[in-house]
């Protein structure tokens, strides 16, 4: 069994739960988690230290990530193989890598993968991938369901969209207040609970909230070609009708079919919505849709991931 040192940088606290660790591992390296100065390998995220004295030789949205890496290798004469991995709306070429992973679309590079955050919540274990979670929604998805329609049953539960939110920084006050004047919102998280510090100290699975709701408003945390979250597949794997806000090359990932989009609708004040949640016939179209038209597969990323570790170990 290969060693490689791997750190991180910017990355999130579970990072080393993810996709990429797990299917290093599953290659036969074994990973020693370092200091990123010690690193063979640097995974380097969307947070990186926003404190960092300024460089004027580098572009300011950069400055950041530049004297974070400054410091951490200016004593070494080898320096880490780069991952710039980002879960974030920001772009492949934010941070200066080796190989990048974003959810970009069309990056004509051989050093880049498009990764989706939602695939990291999906069960890999038909493709012999195992270990990922998904503990704040409370399970990994099964594609099986998500190709399937969604089906009426949803009807059956209360005519009522859950609302799970940090905060209701625009458009979400927006798009809230438009889905709040056709039917009735019930908000969780910490913008509505000051009682919680952090997604992962919540004291609730969003799946065992989301299976009492007819309905989940899911919008984007931002609109940006590619870049499409876990918060749709979550809410239909739920049995919600997801009611999102999001770009249309979602089509990319998603059937735009099987959710409502309110993007298309800002242009009228959102005034279809009303039409659409009060129409069975619009909401048995909804329902007879899947989710996912084409089953996707993690093997692309895992040989991805088998060149960085071959590039590391080089």
């Amino acid at each position: 069994m290969r060693s490689v040192r791997i750190s991180t940088a910017g990355c999130p606290s579970d990072y080393s739960q993810g996709l990429l660790p797990i299917i290093a591992q599953s290659l036969g390296y074994k990973l020693d988690w370092v200091k990123p100065n010690q690193a063979d390998l640097l995974i380097m995220g969307p947070f990186m230290n926003h404190h960092a004295k300024k460089l004027k030789w580098c572009p300011k949205p950069l400055r950041p990530a530049a004297q974070t890496l400054f410091n951490s290798f200016s004593s070494r004469t080898d320096l880490p193989l780069r991952v710039f991995h980002s879960a974030e709306n920001l772009r492949h070429d934010t941070i200066p890598a080796d190989y990048s992973i974003s959810f970009d679309l069309n990056i004509n590079s051989p050093t880049h993968f498009r990764l989706p955050y939602w695939m990291e919540m999906i069960n890999w274990s038909h493709e012999g991938i195992v270990g990922n979670k998904n503990p704040r929604y409370g399970q990994l998805m099964n594609i099986e369901r998500l190709m399937e329609p969604l089906g009426m049953h949803f009807l059956d539960r209360t005519k009522a969209a859950a609302f799970l939110s940090s905060h209701l920084r625009e458009p979400r006050k927006t798009l809230f207040e438009a889905v709040q004047n056709v039917m009735p919102v019930s908000g969780f998280g910490a913008h509505f609970d000051q009682n919680i510090q952090s997604h992962h100290a919540s004291g609730f699975l969003k799946q065992d909230i989301l299976k009492e709701f007819a309905f989940n408003l899911c919008p984007e945390n931002g609109m940006y070609p590619g870049y499409y979250t876990e918060k749709i597949p979550e809410a239909f794997f739920a049995g919600c009708l997801p009611i999102t806000w999001t770009d249309q090359n979602v089509r990319v990932d998603f059937n735009p079919n099987a959710f409502i989009n309110l993007a298309p609708m800002a242009w009228c004040n959102f005034d279809p919505l009303a039409e659409i949640v009060n129409s069975p016939p619009h909401l048995e179209a909804y329902a007879s849709e899947a989710l996912l038209l084409n089953a996707p597969s993690i093997l692309p990323f895992r040989d991805f991931v088998k060149r960085i570790m071959e590039d590391v170990t080089s």
